[in-house]
């Protein structure tokens, strides 16, 4: 169980900042820009929670989500091949993949197929649903940046992508549970 009885350490002030194995790096790092924007990522969905109160279980599937991203920062800033061997490390499983999957396939069931893009919008919960979607989507080019340096769980890279294909599900989910309309891409259509 994590306590915090103080929020403020003055460790960070030179531009610093310790992963989840105690190593000290740049504030910058790939890592922390990793995490960082996963922790983005959980606010934006706390933020759609709001719109999500009275919408089917769209709002329990999303508080399950928040965890999870928590249990996703917390692979994220201890590198795999860093710490102490013996203490086992919280990694996402395929197992969590496989259940974003699942809910993926459960809502899309009940949506009409795609004749077009899809702007962000319709009703709120959608609205906000895309930018979860999209810092979802911001997170996953920083935890693939990261990839290409530093060895990363790949159910964690797995898991980000579904995820933001999820959101996606989602909202237009919400739109449909609320009787408003995707709102549909007209390609060039102020062109003249």
């Amino acid at each position: 169980m994590v306590k915090l009885t103080k929020i403020y350490t003055r460790g960070g002030d030179g531009g610093e900042t310790s992963l989840g194995d105690g190593a000290r790096v740049k504030k910058h790092d790939l890592r922390v820009a990793a995490y960082g924007a996963i922790d983005e990522a959980n606010a934006a969905i706390g933020v759609a929670r709001q719109h999500t109160m009275n919408v089917s279980d769209l709002d329990a599937i999303l508080a399950r989500l928040q965890n999870e991203l928590f249990d996703l920062g917390a692979d994220i800033c201890v590198p795999s091949d860093n710490g102490d061997q013996n203490r086992p490390r919280l990694r996402v499983s395929a197992h969590q993949v496989a259940a974003l999957e699942g809910d993926i396939d459960r809502l899309n069931a009940d949506l009409p197929p795609l004749t077009s893009f899809i702007l962000p919008g319709g009703s709120a919960a959608a609205a906000a649903l895309h930018v979860a979607r999209t810092t979802t989507r911001r997170a996953e080019r920083e935890l693939t940046a990261l990839a290409e340096r530093e060895t990363v769980n790949l159910d964690a890279i797995a898991y980000i992508n579904r995820l933001s294909d999820l959101l996606f599900v989602m909202a237009r989910a919400a739109n449909r549970l609320v009787n408003s309309r995707d709102v549909l891409w007209v390609p060039g259509q102020s062109r003249g």
